[in-house]
């Protein structure tokens, strides 16, 4: 009996910009909207712990080479320190390691936040995906091991105080670059005001490019299922992603000399004569992300044509 051919499903490209619920994963949420798309390929953006609420990235099709790119952009959080205990896992998930009878007043926490501002040094939380001699992190501390993780700099650009709940909890907003762990930032701040602290709501609003307004709740697509229509309509282009890089546009010649790997000369007053990394577009198609020198386009990362 000949084996079946396992389909491949649909060459739809762009991203979907996920309201990620809380008590579902990442991995979970792209499972299912590689489903509800029947989209070839499908990935995310950075992950959102379960316990966690907001936006998710998902790359569908040849948004997959531009995940780096989003990956790497700024992030905003909303979330909600609790006082008066330090847990495990820095959030209202793990046990509780130290507690403390103080609460810090208002004054208090305004006068330590300058200390988390620009490049700082952070741990990571000891349940978190950093790989230790080969293992996950969050492994080891599950087996009780005691998981010891080098400090790492950080940037974070904004942290603010929003409101305070009585003198049990406050919730703050923080923009941060890449890598850095809000349940880490939540422990230190407590463990300065010493009072411990750790996470009970977080909430991510912002990631690279993508706004709150791009948001789209996993309700309402799950409520689309079967219309493949009305799901594209959700999809925002690849190359939004690209945003940050220089753009270039190249001529249908030129596009087929790149999606076959070779460079070509740019012409026109304004045309770039370096650049680290650009992208090249025909119309609206992206066509290659690449590096120029000497005038000349090289292509890096070619994309197949199809909807960006």
């Amino acid at each position: 009996m000949s084996r079946q051919r396992k389909k491949k499903g649909r060459p739809v490209s762009g991203w979907v910009i996920l309201d990620k619920p809380v008590g579902i994963g990442s991995t979970e949420c792209v499972s299912k909207l590689k489903w509800l798309y029947q989209a070839a390929k499908c990935g995310h953006a950075g992950t959102l712990d379960p316990l966690a609420s907001g936006m998710l990235p998902i790359a569908l099709g040849e948004a997959t080479k531009t995940v780096p790119y989003v990956m790497d952009g700024e992030k905003t959080y909303l979330f909600t320190v609790t006082f008066g205990a330090e847990t495990n896992t820095d959030d209202l998930e793990g046990e509780v390691t130290q507690t403390s009878d103080h609460r810090p007043a208002r004054e208090d926490i305004l006068a330590v936040l300058p200390n988390y501002l620009g490049e700082i040094q952070q741990v990571p939380p000891a349940f978190s995906a950093i790989k230790i001699n080969g293992e996950r992190a969050y492994n080891l501390a599950r087996e009780g091991e005691t998981v010891e993780i080098e400090p790492r700099t950080v940037t974070i650009h904004r942290l603010d105080l929003v409101e305070m709940q009585g003198n049990e909890a406050a919730v703050f907003e923080c923009e941060c670059g890449k890598g850095t762990y809000v349940r880490a930032l939540a422990r230190d701040i407590g463990r300065r005001l010493g009072c411990f602290g750790h996470i009970t709501q977080l909430r991510r609003t912002a990631v690279g490019p993508f706004t709150p307004e791009d948001l789209v709740p996993l309700e309402e697509l799950t409520a689309l299922e079967g219309d493949l229509a009305a799901l594209d309509n959700e999809i925002i282009p690849t190359g939004v992603a690209l945003e940050e890089l220089p753009e270039i546009a190249v001529t249908p010649d030129q596009v087929n000399r790149i999606r076959s790997g070779n460079p070509v000369l740019l012409r026109g007053r304004d045309a770039p004569t370096h650049a680290d990394e650009a992208f090249a577009t025909h119309g609206s198609e992206l066509v290659a992300i690449g590096h120029v020198e000497k005038g000349e386009f090289h292509p890096h990362r070619v994309f197949t044509a199809s909807r960006i």
